[in-house]
This record gives structure tokens, sequence and C-alpha cells, in this order.
């Protein structure tokens, strides 16, 4: 929300090449608390002060000797590249009202000054720009913010990844209907099976048996969505070779407890397992 501080600590350009008009608005605006009020009678200055101080808002008069107010407000446009110029016009000719809105003013008042009318319009135009500049800071924020947790969001799942390589031979995840969804490491090129061989049908026209047994109580721990921990599976491949491999895995849940799948890890133990098997082997 925007205070009354903020607006009243607003800065504020006053454009005159009328003495008397320049000082009679500097005076109702510091007698109406406003803290930050610059002023100039040269037009060509105007783009130069704006570049150095982003002014919340310019009392821009039309009519001025070599530069207009128009011929400003076309430099301005220059200055400000997010396309806003806070630029309240003061004009004694009433069908410059809307050539100086299509121009790009954002508001007018008419000369001779009405004081409240005057006072009213500045605070309105000022809220506007105020809001609109903490919108484009927020958007700011929120889009750096973005940039950063996504930043960490990749390097810790490269980190995870690392780890899980030095841990296991593979990870693996999977959605709620049992399809992989994330698989890292050689998991097809290890077992020469599709990844689903696992937890899914036998998609191969490879010749291999797995242990039934062990086969049946995996799938029912999936089944009842439980978690297991280094779970041993075994086959035999097509050259009659033994293979084992261990794999651990979780249930995931969402925020509202809803099963959304598995993940977990594996590898292959058939150097471990066949060593405890004929330990005196050559």
């Amino acid at each position: 929300m925007i205070s009354t501080d903020d607006i009243l600590n607003a800065k504020i350009l006053i454009v005159d090449d009328q003495e008397s008009n320049v000082q009679l608005l500097e005076q109702m605006l510091r007698e109406a608390g406003y803290q930050s009020v610059t002023s100039t009678m040269d037009p060509y200055a105007v783009c130069a002060l704006h570049r150095d101080n982003r002014y919340d808002l310019i009392l821009l008069d039309l009519q001025m000797p070599g530069m207009d107010g128009f011929q400003v407000m076309e430099g301005l446009k220059e200055v400000e590249i997010d396309g806003y110029v806070p630029i309240l016009v003061i004009t004694a000719q009433p069908g410059h009202k809307l050539q100086a809105l299509a121009a790009g003013a954002k508001d007018f008042v008419a000369k001779p000054f009405d004081l409240v009318e005057v006072k009213t319009r500045i605070r309105n135009m000022l809220e506007v720009r105020l809001l609109y500049k903490q919108l484009k800071n927020y958007n700011q924020v929120l889009e750096q913010t973005v940039q950063e947790r996504t930043a960490e969001l990749r390097e810790s799942e490269a980190r995870f990844r690392r780890l899980t390589e030095l841990a296991s031979d593979w990870y693996w995840e999977q959605d709620a209907n049992g399809n992989f969804t994330k698989v890292y490491g050689p998991v097809q090129e290890m077992l020469g099976t599709p990844v689903d061989i696992f937890l899914g049908e036998i998609k191969t026209a490879q010749v291999v048996r797995w242990n039934e047994a062990e086969r049946t109580e995996l799938l029912a721990n999936i089944a009842a969505r439980r978690p297991f921990l280094d779970f041993v599976c075994s086959r035999t491949d097509a050259a009659g070779m033994h293979q084992y491999f261990q794999v651990s895995g979780e249930p995931m849940f969402d925020a509202f407890g809803r099963f959304t799948g598995y993940r977990g890890v594996g590898r292959d133990v058939t150097e471990i397992m066949h060593d405890s098997i004929y330990p005196h082997a050559a």
C-alpha cells in the first residue's frame, strides 16, 4: 500500500517558463507537505533532469518558447524506456487537452489554476505512479527470486544425481500408474531390457527368467504402497548367467496425501552375491 508519507516524499519537477506560475505551484506543494519539489524554466533541461532524478511526477507547461511541452514529452519517451511517462500537463488552451493525452500525458490541469483541483490531481497521479513503481519492483524481485530458485533446484538436482551415482547404479521415479517418469543411470544397458522390467510388464523379446517368488513379493510391496530397502531380485539371462539387482524404493505422496508414485535407487550386486555364494571361486 502507498502511504501519505510515500506520496509527500515523491519527487516532483515543475516545468514552466513563467516564474510566477513556478512560484505559485512550488508554494502550493510545499504548503501541502511535499518534501521534494524541483523546478526549471528551461524546457531543454527537462530530459537530462529526469534522466538523473527519475521524477515521480512532472508538471509540464505546454506553451513555452523554443521548445514546447509536446516536444518535451517526445524527448521524455526516450528516457522512460518502460513507456510510463509521469506527466501532468498545464495548459490554458482547451483544444490542447486531448492532443496532450494522445502525446503521452497522464492528466492535465487548466490555467488559471484551481488550487484544490491541482492538489487533488497531483495526489491521485502520484498514488498511481507509486503503485506502478511498487508493482514493477515487485515483479523484478519475483523474477529474480524465480531465477535464483531455479538455479538452486538445478544445482540441487545435479548434486542429487552425483550422489545417487556414487551410491547406486541408477535412480528411478514412477507415477501413480507405474510409468517411469525419471531414470538416471544405465538401466537398460545394464539389464538389457526396458526399465519397466522390475515394476511393470516385461516388454522384451530377450529370454530372461526372473525369480517369481522375489518378483511377487516386490510387486506386493508396491501394490500396498510400502517402502522397501535393499530388496534383491535375481534372474537368469539368455546365456544361463545368474544376475542379482538390489532395489530400494519409497512411495511418494502430494500435499493432500494422495499417492503419486514411487522413487528409489538400484544397483547391480551380481559380483557381491556371487562372492557370498561362492567365496572360494577364483
